[in-house]
């Protein structure tokens, strides 16, 4: 574990060294839910032994939720009161993990989807939610179940897989990538949606990398845009912490 031994929100990351070298990059960036930087308040980075693009985006593993559960046992004995994790596709887990933890005096929450059932409440009948996703093909209809999301909420996905630059973090992973580029793409990737639905009244970035670029989409787009810290932050107050 790396981190204070205060911290009330603990962060589930993949296991050291199997991170692709461009999601190493964006780690730098303050946003990015593996920066601590990030955190205007105490925050612990726990490794999961197993967990990496395989194990949770392409296929995900059962012996890396066990894992999961194991560690987040352990942090809420000890005192965590939220826990939260270093990619959105681990909304896969969200109710088995929930339910792990059902003894447990501890709030789980796996991605920023879950901020989609919430956001619907807040548009109009006939507005769109734009999901924009590390990975287009990886994102399944059970991850979307698994976090209260239904057909009628009526969401459009768009996958930063689509784009050239963020796209080597998958088919050349040792690869480094130009982060002024990804911003880019992220930005181009909001304005296309809005040109294609123009009806999408709000985002939400599925990707933990992403929160670094919100501003930049928000200022592009004059939409609303949630991501990890939105989720995080809304947390974080209920617990009495410092929000963002």
């Amino acid at each position: 574990m790396i981190g204070g031994q205060a911290c009330k929100i603990a962060i589930l990351c993949w296991e050291e060294g199997y991170v692709p070298r461009g999601l190493v990059q964006l780690e730098s960036l303050k946003g990015n839910s593996t920066n601590p930087d990030t955190y205007p308040f105490p925050v612990c980075f726990c490794r999961i032994r197993g967990a990496n693009v395989e194990t949770v985006l392409e296929h995900p593993s059962s012996d890396v939720l066990q894992s999961m559960a194991n560690e987040s046992k352990r942090l809420a004995s000890e005192g965590v009161r939220a826990i939260t994790t270093s990619c959105g596709f681990n909304a896969v887990f969200q109710r088995e993990l929930k339910e792990a933890l059902a003894d447990y005096p501890v709030q789980i929450f796996t991605s920023s989807l879950i901020q989609v059932p919430m956001i619907s409440m807040f548009l109009g009948r006939n507005e769109k939610i734009g999901v924009i996703t590390a990975k287009k093909p990886s994102l399944k209809q059970e991850h979307l179940q698994s976090v209260g999301i239904t057909p009628d909420m009526n969401i459009e996905i768009f996958g930063m897989d689509e784009r050239s630059e963020w796209n080597k973090i998958f088919i050349a992973p040792e690869e480094d990538v130009d982060l002024g580029k990804i911003s880019a793409e992220a930005v181009q990737t909001a304005e296309d949606a809005l040109r294609e639905f123009p009806d999408i009244g709000a985002f939400v970035l599925e990707c933990t990398d992403l929160p670094p670029f919100a501003g930049a989409i928000r200022d592009a787009v004059r939409h609303p845009v949630y991501d990890f810290t939105t989720m995080t932050g809304f947390v974080a107050r209920s617990l009495g912490l410092e929000a963002f």
